[in-house]
């Protein structure tokens, strides 16, 4: 069921990748295409017109038909600018220009001069040498297509920031789904000799209910059924269903202050009052425990350790201190990272599994708040009070 839900996930965002990069694709080359288009039409209406006006000043006496005909071509341009100058600058037609020019021929002139910084002007040449220069721009619309360019920057910009969250998504969907199906299959190939072991223990008590072996043995398969339960949970949503968190807490301190070394002096603070908290705790004990045997790591088994739950605003915080080795900065910014690890020996899952309980299961959240090399670390656990 898991695989099948990640193929799922997988094929889900693979298509809405595929189908932004269609969308941005299609955009970008719609805009250029329709830009060109429009900017190719509006020089043949302005070739037509200048044609019109040459034919116009060429025939003597030229029909009505005709007449009527070159009015149409020059009445039926009312979007592209169009500026008329004899050869001494001096205005003789313009049509769609800004109202605020009005009759001032100077800023006639000098818009035509700009104009022509866009496209050259086309020259009337005529036989009584009294030629005339059309001048001309880009509609309004055109030049109001000039800012696509920046709008079709931004969608890109918005749309690599959607691809750099899409793949981390990936990555970290796929991570999810294989920490869980590594939980699932480890429980279950825990829980194969367990319960053989669970058999095998029955019949050993048989023969002598008393003995210490016997008991000792015992308590060991209890603790391989809780690692084995602890990796089935992680590997499916669990239920919240504990609340005592005083109760939780004070479990796992007794239980591990037993098996630490008795060079460490481990203390716990907890409130007089109860603290309700929906947890589940086996996965919080987990994570308690993970925090502990690193602290003790850190102290190479020797120093001073301690565990304080205390209320700030709605939140529930537990604090592990020690005073061990400390961290760089590198090696706290690194700490949660799956496989990452500052011991020889360490497989660097421990901390990273403890955050996926936090944050996933609990809504919380997990950081290192204090940590000092030669001084120790502080780790702190926040989880939202009911």
């Amino acid at each position: 069921m898991t695989l099948r839900k990640s193929i799922f996930a997988r094929l889900n965002n693979w298509f809405i990748f595929t189908l932004m990069t269609l969308v941005v694709l299609t955009i970008v080359i719609a805009s250029t295409l329709l830009i060109n288009f429009l900017r190719k039409e509006e020089v043949k209406r302005v070739d037509i017109l200048v044609s019109a006006l040459k034919f116009q000043q060429e025939v003597t006496t030229p029909s009505l038909e005709i007449q009527e005909l070159i009015l149409q071509i020059y009445s039926s341009n009312t979007t592209i600018p169009v500026i008329i100058l004899d050869k001494d600058d001096v205005p003789i037609e313009h049509k769609n220009i800004p109202q605020e020019i009005g009759g001032d021929s100077k800023e006639i002139v000098a818009l035509a001069k700009k104009m022509a910084k866009n496209y050259p002007p086309i020259e009337l040449k005529f036989s009584n040498q009294n030629n005339q220069f059309v001048y001309y721009d880009n509609s309004r619309l055109l030049n109001n297509l000039r800012y696509s360019p920046y709008l079709l920057g931004f969608f890109i910009l918005c749309y690599f920031l959607f691809s750099f969250w899409f793949l981390r998504t990936i990555k970290k969907t796929d991570e999810g789904y294989l920490w869980a199906g590594l939980a699932k299959e480890t429980a279950h190939q825990i829980g194969t000799p367990l319960s053989s072991m669970i058999g095998w223990m029955e019949i050993m008590k048989l023969d002598n209910p008393d003995s210490e072996g016997v008991h000792e043995i015992e308590k060991d398969i209890e603790r391989l059924r809780t690692i084995s339960e602890r990796f089935s949970k992680i590997g499916s949503v669990p239920e919240l269903n504990d609340m005592n968190f005083n109760e939780t807490v004070h479990e796992n301190f007794t239980y591990l202050k037993t098996r630490i070394s008795r060079k460490i002096d481990f203390s716990l603070q907890l409130p007089t009052y109860t603290i309700l908290v929906p947890h589940n705790k086996i996965l919080m004990s987990w994570v308690i425990e993970n925090l502990v045997k690193n602290a003790v790591d850190a102290m190479k088994g020797e120093g001073v350790l301690s565990m304080s739950v205390f209320e700030r605003n709605k939140n529930i915080l537990i604090e592990v201190k020690d005073n061990g080795s400390g961290m760089t900065k590198r090696q706290a910014a690194n700490a949660f990272k799956p496989g990452y690890s500052t011991k020889k020996r360490g497989w660097g899952l421990g901390l990273s599994l403890a955050k996926r309980v936090v944050k996933e299961y609990h809504n919380g959240d997990i950081k290192i708040s204090q940590t000092e090399v030669g001084k120790g670390t502080t780790f702190r656990i926040m989880i939202r009070k009911a």
